[in-house]
């Protein structure tokens, strides 16, 4: 009795494009993130906060103890305070050096008679930071100290300085991160204060 053999199967003919798509999706994934993460140019002022449009954050910070401004002691801040003009709210600390950098500008916006500025002391000591308003010049109408971080983290902060734009109904309206410059002023915060005097 014999047995036939049967044909063996035809071996399907390898397509080398299915053998490289793995490596060619892994380049391009590579590449988009790459480009997200390194490459494509990031400004950091530009972090979106989900406090935008939002009330101001509930909270009552102590003045700092000694600090006068035109020969009269200057208060402490509430979000109370916030509420009835446009208002800049600067988050600031002595011992940060991009806050001694832009502080020039803080003492020109506090000539803006459109704006009040106030500030937030973050994580500071009080004979700190008298010592740095003290040698730059105090441009806050008020001063809220926050020596434990707990008002900033309400608000937000990721470091300082940070600075906010508050309008007259008590909402954040902007928020910019980092250093002011004349020119970030210029280009940023000035349009949005434009912006919240409009919306009045």
């Amino acid at each position: 009795m014999t047995t036939e053999l049967q044909p063996e199967p035809p071996v399907p003919a390898r397509r080398p494009w299915l053998v490289a798509l793995p490596l060619v999706v892994f380049a391009a994934m590579a590449g988009l993130f790459a480009y997200f993460l390194v490459l494509k140019p990031r400004d950091a002022s530009e972090i979106p906060s989900v406090l935008i449009d939002k009330p101001v954050p509930d909270f009552a910070l102590a003045p700092l103890g000694g600090l006068t401004r035109d020969g009269a002691a200057v208060p402490g801040l509430t979000s109370a305070d916030l509420k009835g003009r446009v208002t800049i709210v600067n988050v600031w600390a002595s011992w940060c050096v991009p806050c001694r950098q832009e502080h020039p500008i803080l003492n020109e916006i506090a000539k803006d008679p459109r704006v009040r500025l106030v500030g937030i002391n973050y994580k500071d000591e009080p004979e700190n930071a008298l010592r740095f308003l003290g040698q730059l010049g105090n441009p806050f109408a008020a001063v809220g100290t926050d020596q434990k971080g707990r008002a900033a983290i309400d608000w937000g902060v990721y470091g300082v300085p940070e600075t906010f734009l508050v309008a007259a109904d008590g909402r954040i309206a902007y928020k910019f991160i980092g250093p002011l410059s004349p020119e970030g002023y210029a280009a940023k915060l000035e349009p949005e204060i434009r912006k919240a005097i409009a919306r009045r």
